[in-house]
């Protein structure tokens, strides 16, 4: 039962720690540069940990139950979406911060962004989760359990990263819309040099497009 417990309790603190990854801290921040409340901030968060999670438990569980291997041009591509994805994330913010509309008149997210947001992260993690679960937990329903423990942590985790995030934006408040356009413009630079970054990292330093690529789960 203590040995139960402590896994229990490792996975809910790697997911809190998962949860502030540096890909993921960019992301969100493009995200939420454009919230002025932690309430909503905190929600998109959640929603964006729901969407990792799930993912975690049902590709992780998938490679668990199954033994899996992943193909490394596989592995790689899907790390490749994240960097497109924070690309594609920078430029709508480096877009929106732009247009000179008030704070008002600026879309928010869709709900089901931050959640597909999520996904993407989500499919590019589960094979480095699964194997350390696999390495740490033989017991598959012991490994089960710990998948759920790790995903609440994780969004716990976000939520708490996207209110801390959210706090530049809501201090500006409504007074200060040219810091708030200043806070969406850095934030959407963030997430294209991050994105640009990884996406050469992947290519040329794994080998993305090379006859034998090499990845390793991180």
């Amino acid at each position: 039962m203590i040995s139960f417990l402590s896994a229990g309790l490792l996975g809910f603190l790697l997911g809190l720690k998962h949860a502030t990854d540096a890909d993921h801290v960019v992301a969100v921040t493009a995200i939420v540069a454009r919230e002025r409340t932690f309430r909503r901030a905190a929600w998109i968060g959640g929603l964006w940990g729901i969407g990792h999670s799930l993912t975690v438990f049902l590709v992780g569980g998938a490679i668990i139950a199954f033994r899996i291997v992943m193909p490394p041009r596989l592995g790689l591509g899907l790390e490749f979406l994240v960097a497109v994805m924070l690309i594609l994330l920078g430029f709508a913010n480096l877009r929106r911060g732009n247009d000179g509309q008030p704070r008002e008149q600026v879309p928010h997210f869709h709900p089901a962004r931050p959640v597909m947001v999520g996904i993407v992260h989500g499919l590019a993690g589960s094979a480095s989760v699964a194997l350390l679960v696999l390495a740490a937990i033989p017991n598959s329903t012991w490994a089960f359990a710990y998948l759920f423990v790790f995903g609440v942590g994780t969004i716990a985790g976000m939520m708490l990263v996207t209110g801390m995030l959210a706090a530049p934006a809501v201090f500006a408040g409504h007074r200060m819309l040219g810091w708030q356009r200043g806070i969406r413009l850095a934030a959407g630079t963030l997430s294209v040099v991050f994105g640009l970054i990884l996406a050469r990292e992947i290519i040329v330093g794994g080998g993305l497009f090379a006859a034998t690529p090499t990845w390793s789960p991180k």
